[in-house]
């Protein structure tokens, strides 16, 4: 409310319209999805998703809930499954998650091979070929341990040549 609104209730005796809390607004809006997963489950989800595919599909067939669930290490460095296989290079985990309905993501096409979505996510921005994935991992890093080779050498061809040194 204005200065001079306010002014205009003083006089005429009028109180102010009472405000909605912006709290109680989005309380409301946010449905119940119900309980959380439990963080030891999501913790050994993603532990199993770096190696252990049999592990990996055995938790996902028990819980399918997991498939995005995402464990934060400490300091915000959140991982999913698919976020170890990719920077593991294990291409079997990665691609049976996938299958199941993980969310791909650049890390993840550099590790598996699928250039064409890693030069798309470039061309949209260039700066994406110096993002880290989990554990401050780099692009390149998750194209060499999934030995993508033609991967690896669009982004060498694309990577900033180093500054001479005086």
């Amino acid at each position: 409310m204005t200065a001079g609104a306010l002014a205009a209730n003083a006089v005429a005796g009028a109180q102010p319209a009472p405000q909605a809390s912006a709290q109680t607004s989005a309380q409301t809006s946010i449905p119940d999805r119900g309980p959380r997963l439990d963080s030891d489950l999501v913790r050994d989800f993603v532990i199993a998703g770096h190696g252990n595919l049999d592990r990996t599909r055995e938790l996902l067939d028990l819980h399918p809930t997991l498939i995005n669930a995402a464990w934060d290490w400490g300091g915000g460095d959140w991982e999913t499954a698919l976020g170890g296989a990719s920077h593991m290079g294990n291409v079997a985990i990665a691609e049976f998650l996938l299958s199941r309905g993980a969310r791909m993501d650049v890390f993840c096409a550099a590790a598996t091979g699928k250039i064409e979505i890693v030069r798309a996510f470039l061309a949209d921005d260039p700066k994406v070929i110096d993002l880290k994935g989990p554990h401050g991992i780099p692009l390149m890093r998750h194209a060499q341990m999934g030995k993508q080779e033609k991967v690896v050498e669009m982004l060498k061809s694309l990577a900033p040549a180093p500054s001479p040194h005086p």
